[in-house]
């Protein structure tokens, strides 16, 4: 027997690099989809390259951020459904750094996993791209790593980085915010990247539901209604911008509109919000009533059916309004910025 026969392979230590061969065959015309004239290398070198247009930026910023899903990802691999789960990841981390008024340019990811199952790469894959193209960035670059030993069987870690560009001039950060401006919020999808553990405690612990099960009241499966992905507002928010002057934005994530607005607030003045303002999607409804959830706790928990704020001058109201109405979406007055912290909040959420 030769020495070649006899001794251990990469594969015999739980690595295929055939399979991830395979996986990177099917993801290249995934990722060529969200190139654009700015990507100078194809997937496959070293290091990803980016020429970024410069055109009418007088001083420019990168803004980057980092981010994963959360447990999100527990439902991917409940469901064994992972196309949506990249838009998750690239939506979430594109917002983040909208909030200081950055046009996003290009993702990179990491995606791990025990042992690599070139099918679930290749939905993953379709997610990131998916999002995105939606967000106008391109997906230049990533590692899949097959590690064994890692994770549990058919489960997965996934995170990204966004990098984006804005005029440092024109950078939104909040400071010129005043006492009578007016937060306006966009909707979300439904829970966005945040809140998971909670929503799947109330839903199979204390509701007893399956995955695939019917969320009572809400008219759609548990699966259905939680891994809606999150919106990207990165291209409503440059037409937005465009016309109407924006002081303040505010990405509701963990925390909540709670923890979030202040983020965007300067020192020394908090916001009123109208809970009645809005009506609570049913999903919001059926956690809060099964769960025997706080309104304070719903409320820092989840978006509740609020996924961005913008903060504008009371005289740019009606104009904020009608440009978000022209690109699809429905604006809503959710309060005013007042002096103090924090946020206070009048009456009740309206769960419809």
């Amino acid at each position: 027997m030769s020495d070649e026969q006899a001794g251990l392979s990469y594969r015999d230590a739980g690595v295929n690099i055939d399979a991830a061969d395979e996986a990177l065959d099917e993801v290249k015309g995934l990722v060529k989809r969200t190139f654009n004239d700015k990507v100078l290398r194809d997937i496959g070198s070293f290091g990803a390259m980016f020429a970024p247009d410069m055109k009418g930026i007088e001083e420019p910023v990168l803004v980057s951020s980092v981010d994963g899903v959360g447990t999100k990802l527990k439902l991917a691999f409940m469901s064994g459904k992972h196309d949506t789960i990249g838009m998750d990841l690239v939506s979430h981390c594109v917002n983040d750094i909208l909030v200081q008024g950055a046009r996003p340019m290009f993702f990179l990811d990491y995606l791990a996993m025990g042992t690599l199952e070139p099918q679930v790469v290749v939905d993953v894959v379709k997610g990131l791209s998916e999002g995105c193209i939606r967000a106008g960035c391109a997906l230049i670059g990533g590692e899949t790593a097959e590690m064994p030993g890692m994770y549990l069987d058919g489960e997965y870690d996934l995170a990204g980085t966004i990098v984006g560009i804005a005029d440092k001039k024109k950078i939104v950060d909040g400071s010129r915010i005043a006492a009578g401006d007016v937060v306006i919020g966009l909707p979300s999808s439904g829970l966005h990247t945040n809140g998971y553990s909670l929503a799947r405690k109330i839903c199979f612990d204390v509701a007893g539901l399956g995955i695939h099960d019917e969320m009572p009241g809400v008219g759609r499966t548990v699966a259905e209604a939680l891994m809606e992905p999150h919106l990207s507002y990165a291209k409503l928010m440059q037409i937005v911008m465009k016309v109407v002057d924006v002081k303040g934005m505010a990405h509701i994530t963990g925390g909540g509109i709670t923890d979030n607005l202040p983020r965007a607030l300067p020192e020394g003045l908090g916001a009123k919000i109208d809970l009645g303002s809005w009506t609570v999607p049913p999903l919001f409804t059926f956690l809060q009533q099964t769960g025997k959830v706080a309104q304070g706790e719903m409320l820092r928990t989840f978006n509740m059916g609020q996924g961005f704020l913008i903060v504008v001058s009371k005289d740019q109201e009606a104009k904020a309004l009608e440009t978000i109405g022209l690109t699809g979406q429905t604006g809503v007055v959710l309060g005013e910025i007042i002096p103090g912290d924090g946020v206070t909040y009048e009456g009740s959420l309206n769960y419809g």
